[in-house]
């Protein structure tokens, strides 16, 4: 009789820590949703500029100086402590130069691009260092749990972009949509489609997050995007007949498809090499966020 005393009076002591912990390992459920807006660089890696040597693929090939301002805004979602969905719109620049290099072809080639990017995607996020939730303020001399203010992760996702590559003709100083030029003759030719502007993405990185308060947080996310498109910047195949675009494009086409200075016209010749079609194009955000948690959920009285 006295066993079975001791056992209930025990289950009775426990029960209301039992409900603490229950309710602090479920806190994250009632601010699982979290706005966050970031501000950040853009670049690129594809035909133009690059390295001084000949043209490789992936970050071999990255041009520092090209770097352009990129803005982001978006809203994660937990889908448990260690897994969420982020899906957010991007906008950012890139550009790519041929001046930028010393290889010669390339450097001779003279061709030069700028671009925005409008990007909306949703990526799935898997921490691999989880946000603890703790204490709901940060009381000096109270002992409990404390939340852990760091958060890591690695992210992959889907998403579609669109591009517009523009370039300047130098004697008048006038931008001009390369699209509607077929500087390659696509759309001219049978063999020559048009490239679609809009396309698909797969984002992959990884970010951070610090807590500063128990709504607001800051971060930095590095992420790459892997393309299904190799004209981004406008250039992927083989040069094409000026005088064929001259006639039925017009010349605005025969300058920015050839903008060598024709000491070499071999090397600029309809058919010879203008770009790499063995590798699509790649471009990357990299962004610092401000976080804001947002109730999503139902609590009924705050833990310490």
């Amino acid at each position: 009789m006295k066993k079975s005393f001791l056992f209930i009076l025990g289950i009775i002591v426990l029960i209301p820590y039992y409900s603490d912990a229950q309710r602090l390992r479920n806190r994250w459920k009632a601010m699982r949703g979290e706005l966050n807006i970031g501000i950040g660089a853009s670049n690129f890696l594809g035909e133009l500029g690059g390295a001084n040597q000949v043209g490789t693929h992936f970050f071999k090939d990255f041009e520092f100086s090209q770097t352009r301002p990129a803005f982001q805004i978006g809203y994660r979602y937990k889908l448990s402590k260690a897994i969420a969905i982020n899906p957010h719109f991007t906008y950012g620049q890139v550009a790519g130069d041929d001046k930028l290099t010393e290889e010669f072809f390339r450097n001779y080639r003279n061709l030069s691009f700028t671009s925005p990017i409008y990007e909306l995607n949703a990526n799935f996020e898997f921490a691999f260092i989880k946000e603890q939730v703790g204490h709901r303020y940060r009381l000096r001399r109270v002992k409990g749990q404390r939340g852990f203010e760091m958060m890591a992760y690695t992210f992959i996702g889907a998403g579609v972009f669109h591009f517009n590559p523009k370039a300047k003709i130098a004697e008048n100083g006038q931008s001009y949509d390369l699209h509607s030029l077929s500087t390659e003759g696509q759309g001219l030719v049978e063999t020559r489609k048009k490239y679609s502007r809009t396309q698909f993405c797969i984002p992959f990185g990884v970010g951070f997050k610090y807590t500063v308060s128990r709504r607001w947080g800051i971060g930095i996310e590095y992420g790459v995007r892997k393309t299904f498109t190799d004209y981004i910047d406008d250039a992927s195949r083989t040069y094409y007949d000026k005088n064929i675009l001259l006639s039925q494009v017009g010349y605005e086409s025969y300058v920015l498809s050839d903008r060598s200075n024709g000491v070499y016209p071999y090397i600029t010749a309809p058919g010879a090499q203008r770009g790499d079609p063995r590798y699509t194009d790649t471009y990357m955000f990299g962004v610092v966020t401000i976080n804001y948690k947002i109730r999503t959920g139902r609590q009924s009285y705050p833990l310490f």
